[in-house]
């Protein structure tokens, strides 16, 4: 069993190499980031070992409400199911800069041997199922609580508000969307005005390392529903109805079409995946119907838009060849995430600081999707990514996020909390002159 000790703060505080001179503001930092660092570090491990899935996060939402309030925060929870959110008013005017952590597990069953691993059991879709925070949102919440802890202490020096947005249901609310859309709708936005947002994912990249991309960076997300409609029958006399399996296995092989011979790829990526085939009960009995579910990925609502049509129209045209008919449901699902241009460029320098001119670089498309597009959509936004990989990992083939084997290493977690903090003070800072 590996172990993981609170690391020492001289390796937590390495000054990065080619980081440029820092501020006043830069430097107390980086003191209190000294004294925080310990506790982002036993917050992460609590919240790693007691990982609540979408819509359920009540224990990890009071524990981020008690910590805000202790700061003297105001605070509001149940926002948007069980979302919270602090608000910390400086001691000199100035506008409104909000940072997002999103607080929800996975259905995943923990096989990385931690002494803090998850053991949690839950049911998802009817079934028992282990819960691990297996995309890294552990890191998110204990990274934006320490953020926290440390701009509250310059509260007096801040031109600003700092608006602390903890997010349910990323991966996805029980009900339908996403924890992002229903914390705007519940006023997130509004009460202070946010004048422009941040936030910060961990993944399986180099130790510290940041990335990150102006205009579309991750994906739009859609999901699919593909009912084909056939007629039942003895398996024995298949011509006596309409197999949906058959069906199904052509529309499958026909979806793939969409992709590899009927998208121009070299404008933008896009993917169409099944990633499940439901159908029949015995082996001598063709069913009346089958089920194919799958993910639809784009970087263009007119690419969407003709994805969406092809997908429909495939489907339908093998169907009726065959006799059979289909139902096709493609989901609203989550909008591209899109970097603001100027706002990226514009912050470019304070990430450089925060990790080190060379641990800072452009990031490729990424197919995953984000409901921190919702936030995008209303205001000037930046999401970043920071690398959590350990250094002798083999980046090509170490476990990725969503894997039961997703392993982040702690050592990053101070470039986190660096980054955050000085994304919403030189954003302050900058915007009050």
């Amino acid at each position: 069993m590996r172990r993981y000790p609170l690391l020492a703060t001289a390796l937590l505080l390495a000054v990065p190499l080619g980081a440029q001179a820092p501020s006043p503001l830069t430097a107390e930092l980086d003191r209190r980031l000294a004294g925080v660092m310990p506790k982002v570090v036993a917050w992460r491990r609590d919240i790693h070992e007691h990982p609540e899935l979408s819509g359920f996060e009540v224990r990890t939402a009071r524990l981020v409400a008690e910590h805000l309030r202790a700061l003297g925060m105001e605070v509001r929870t149940g926002v948007g199911g069980h979302g919270v959110v602090g608000v910390l008013r400086g001691g000199r005017p100035g506008r409104t800069v909000a940072l997002r952590a999103d607080m929800d597990g996975l259905p995943v069953t923990e096989q990385v041997d931690l002494p803090f691993r998850s053991r949690v059991r839950a049911t998802y879709n009817g079934q028992e199922v282990g819960v691990m925070h297996a995309c890294g949102h552990d890191n998110h919440v204990a990274i934006l609580m320490g953020t926290a802890e440390v701009l509250a202490g310059m509260k007096a020096q801040l031109p600003g508000t700092v608006v602390f947005i903890f997010q349910p249901a990323e991966e996805g609310h029980p009900d339908g969307g996403g924890g992002a859309e229903r914390m705007i709708a519940n006023g997130v936005m509004d009460n202070p005005k946010i004048d422009a947002i941040f936030g910060l994912h961990v993944w399986s990249g180099k130790l510290g390392e940041i990335t990150y991309r102006p205009g579309p960076t991750m994906a739009a997300s859609n999901s699919y529903r593909i009912t084909v409609h056939g007629r039942q029958t003895h398996g024995a006399n298949p011509w006596g109805g309409i197999d949906p399996i058959v069906v199904g296995s052509q529309i499958v092989m026909g979806l793939q079409t969409i992709i590899s011979r009927q998208t121009d790829i070299t404008a933008n990526p896009a993917i169409v995946t099944v990633g499940q085939f439901n159908a029949g009960v015995r082996n001598n009995i063709i069913p009346d119907s089958a089920v194919l579910v799958g993910t639809i990925r784009t970087f263009s609502n007119e690419q969407k838009a003709d994805i969406f049509r092809r997908v429909q129209t495939t489907a339908q045209n093998i169907a009726e060849a065959s006799g059979a008919r289909v139902d096709v449901k493609i989901d609203s699902g989550y909008i591209v995430t899109r970097n603001d241009e100027a706002l990226t460029a514009r912050m470019l320098p304070t990430l450089q600081r925060a990790a080190g001119r060379d641990m800072v670089q452009l990031a490729p498309l990424a197919t995953g999707a984000e409901d921190f597009s919702y936030f995008q959509a209303r205001v000037p936004g930046l999401f970043i990514f920071l690398g959590v990989s350990a250094p002798d990992a083999d980046l090509n083939t170490v476990p990725r996020n969503h894997s039961p084997l997703f392993f982040a290493d702690e050592r990053a977690l101070p470039v986190g909390v660096k980054a955050m903090s000085a994304l919403a003070l030189d954003w302050l800072a900058q915007s009050s002159r």
